[in-house]
Parts: structure tokens; sequence; C-alpha cells
């Protein structure tokens, strides 16, 4: 796949955690914002979205605009930093310390193939996944979970017009193809894991665009549903050795179930 970025979001509030920099807990001996930026040590540039005393050599870091406005508002800030030929983008929560380079290597691998345009379609923002494995779907949202599942099928619209004047991808290849706008993985749920994906930029930007206009001007509090509404999104179960990559540690449990994963 080439070059890629990486931007990481890292100002949640971690309200069920008491409101501690939870990206900054330790995991393995580790912060686990320096765990997802070590996942992604090839991607250029790397992109910290959130408040860091320190980070490692050559990492970007920017706060989203209000601070604390939520994922979507960091998103587009991380977004902002990155050059108009970059094409694809690693959008990662900083709360996921069993993320690997091989798993994103899967993530990009499945969106690089091509699917032919005869997948089925709809919302699945609710449903659990089909068998079916790296089938296209409608974005919902998720950020989660316990164990690795099989993806599910589905499509959805095109994107609005793209961020600064950048027309979104194609969506078609040869022979009638589709293309996805990204890849994330999904929990044994079925449930997506948005914020452990990758994504092509213009895809994103067209989403920024068009979820900006339909919220007046303001992203603070949209959520990340709303950014992928539109957004054609191939789903990958784990099938790695080791723990889910997308695991996520959104209480003190979590970090303890990681911590042991990580030994």
């Amino acid at each position: 796949m080439g070059t890629y970025a990486a931007v990481v979001l890292a100002g949640g509030a971690a309200r069920r955690m008491g409101g501690v920099d939870k990206p900054a807990l330790p995991v393995g001996g580790q912060p686990m914002r320096d765990r997802v930026l070590a996942a992604v040590t090839d991607a250029t540039p790397r992109v910290l979205v959130g408040a860091a005393d320190a980070v490692p050599a050559g990492v970007l870091v920017v706060r989203e605009d209000p601070p604390g406005g939520g994922p979507v508002a960091a998103a587009a800030a991380g977004l902002a930093l990155l050059d108009a030929d970059t094409s694809l983008v690693a959008l990662l929560a900083a709360d996921l310390p069993l993320l690997t380079r091989a798993a994103i290597g899967d993530l990009l691998n499945h969106l690089d193939r091509e699917t032919p345009d005869t997948e089925p379609t709809g919302d699945r923002s609710a449903a659990p996944a089909s068998p079916a494995h790296g089938g296209l779907a409608s974005a919902s949202p998720a950020h989660g979970g316990s164990a690795p599942a099989a993806p599910a099928h589905g499509g959805s619209a095109p994107a609005a017009p793209a961020h600064g004047g950048l027309a979104s991808p194609p969506r078609s290849g040869g022979d009638g193809e589709r293309r996805p706008d990204g890849a994330c993985f999904v929990d044994g749920d079925g449930r997506r894991q948005s914020l452990c994906g990758v994504w092509r930029v213009a895809a994103l930007r067209a989403a920024v665009d068009r979820l900006t206009v339909e919220r007046g001007g303001s992203l603070a509090g949209a959520p990340v549903r709303a950014l992928l509404a539109d957004l054609v999104v191939r789903e990958v179960a784990w099938s790695g050795e080791g723990p889910p990559p997308w695991f996520d540690c959104d209480t003190d449990e979590d970090v303890r179930r990681a911590e042991e994963w990580a030994r």
C-alpha cells in the first residue's frame, strides 16, 4: 500500500476512570499512547491529537478545536496536518495497548483488495456480523469489545465533496469493482472498532466537510458514527496470533487485562 500516515486520538475525558490521563497509563512498562505510536512507527507523519507532556521523537502534537471536543473534532485536527498527497491514514484511539504493526499491515492489505460491486448494502449499526470475511458495509460506531469475530457485508452512498477542494477517490476499479473507503476491525459481537482502522484520506476529509456543514460549522461532540456514515467500510476479523489488537481500555479492569496480555 505504500506510505501511510497515522493520527492517534488522545483527548478523551476518561470519565469511567475518574478523569485520569488514560493514554498515559502504563501497560507493559509503556504509556498506552506510546505503544500505539510504536505500532505505526513506519507511518509518515505520526500525529498525536491531545495534551501530552512528552512524546516519541518525530511525533507531531496538536489539540482539537475546542479542546475536549471529541473524537471527530480530534480527527479533523489531525487530518489538517497531513500533506495534500497523503492518501492513507491509520485513525487510532490512544488506548489500544495491544495494537501491533502486523495488525496495521493486515488492515492495509484488506483496504488494497477489491471486491465486486454486488455486495449487499445496509446499515449494520446494531446487527451482529455475518460470517463472510472482508465484506463491505456502511460505517457504524464501535470502540471497545472482548474477542475477535468474523465481519459482515453491506454498503453505503458516496461521500460529500472533499476537504480543501480534494475530490473523494472513485469507488470503482476495473470491471465494475468497488473499493472501500476504509478498513477496520470488528470484535466478537460484530461491532466495528472504527478507531482501529485505516482510511483513504480524501474520503475522511470529504466526510469532515459534510458533517461540518450539517452541524452548522462545529464538530464538537459529533459521534464517530456520523463522520463515517456515508463511507464504504471493509470489516476485518483479527486472525493473527496474540490478543485482539482492537482491545481498548475504558475501565481499570480493562487496563489490568491488557497488562496480563502484554506480559
